[in-house]
C-alpha cells in the first residue's frame, strides 16, 4: 500500500475524539509513509486529516468538484489537488488513486462512497481493502446492521468479511495492510442467485 482513500465527513461532529482520531489516523500514516487520498475539502473531518498529514510532512492528494472549488471549500495547501467536473468523476479519481479505503464517521457521502468501494469489491472490479474506523462507536449500529442483512440473506458472510473494523487507525491500517481480498466466483455467485 502507497495511497490510502480516507472518506470523512465535511463537518466535524459532535464528539472531540472524532477530531483527535482524524489527527492521529493523520499522523499514523505519515508514520508508515503513507500518503493520503481524500475529497480535497479544508473543512470538518476531512480538513482535519488532511491537516494532520501536511504537518507531520506527509502527501496529501486531494479530488474535488468544480462546484465545491468555486464554493471556496477547496483546501489550498495540498501535495496535488485534482479538480473534475462531476461526483462521479471524483469517485473514480480517487478509487484509482488509492490502494485502500477507510471511511471515517461521516454523513451521505462518507457512507455512499465507502459502500461503493465495498461493492466494487465483492464484484471484483477491484481487490483494495475497505475500512471503517469505528470512533467512539460511531458505526457501531451500521456493523449491527450489517450482521442482520447477512442473517437475512441479503449479504453472504465472506462478503460481511469485505469490511475490516477497528477502533484506532494503527490497528485497523494493520488490518489493512495485511488483508486478502478472496477470490470472486461470478459463476457461482450468480447462480445462487437463481435459487
Amino acid at each position: 500500500m502507497q495511497r490510502i482513500c480516507v472518506y470523512c465527513g465535511s463537518s466535524p461532529g459532535d464528539d472531540a475524539e472524532f477530531i483527535r482520531q482524524a489527527h492521529t489516523l493523520g499522523e499514523e500514516l505519515v508514520r508508515r509513509n503513507l500518503a493520503l487520498v481524500y475529497g480535497g475539502g479544508s473543512v470538518g473531518l476531512m480538513g482535519h486529516v488532511a491537516e494532520a498529514v501536511l504537518a507531520a510532512g506527509g502527501e496529501v492528494v486531494g479530488v474535488i468538484t468544480e462546484q465545491l472549488v468555486t464554493m471556496e471549500l477547496g483546501h489550498q495547501g495540498l501535495t496535488q489537488l485534482h479538480v473534475v467536473g462531476t461526483m462521479h468523476e471524483r469517485k473514480a479519481r480517487m478509487a484509482e488513486l488509492a490502494d485502500a479505503f477507510i471511511a471515517m464517521p461521516g454523513g451521505f457521502g462518507t457512507l455512499e462512497e465507502i459502500f461503493e468501494a465495498l461493492t466494487w469489491q465483492q464484484l471484483g472490479i477491484h481487490a483494495k481493502p475497505c475500512g471503517l474506523l469505528n470512533v467512539a462507536g460511531y458505526y457501531d449500529s451500521l456493523i449491527a446492521f450489517l450482521d442482520g442483512a447477512v442473517t437475512q440473506k441479503f449479504i453472504k458472510s465472506e462478503h460481511r468479511q469485505l469490511v475490516v473494523v477497528d477502533t484506532a487507525p494503527a490497528a485497523l491500517l494493520d488490518k489493512l495492510a495485511s488483508f486478502q481480498s478472496p477470490p470472486v466466483d461470478k459463476a457461482e455467485w450468480i447462480r445462487s442467485l437463481k435459487l
